[in-house]
């Protein structure tokens, strides 16, 4: 028997600060990346410091919504 719900998802990465340059409509882009993250031992959204290619400097990246 399989469980209807996975212990480990897929979710996307988003730029906070490319989240809100685009809102000025002065971003080339957003940038994103994927990851995988366990339900049980975090429940709550994820948060990471990584690379952005559009802001060419480390800013922080949110779990996005789905």
């Amino acid at each position: 028997m399989s469980k209807s719900k996975d212990v480990r998802v897929t979710i996307a990465l988003e730029c906070t600060s490319c989240i809100l340059m685009r809102a000025q409509e002065k971003s080339a882009g957003i940038s994103r990346y994927t990851t995988r993250k366990n339900r049980r031992n975090t429940p709550t959204r994820l948060e990471l410091q990584k690379y952005c290619f559009y802001c060419q400097k480390h800013t922080l990246h949110k779990e996005s919504r789905k």
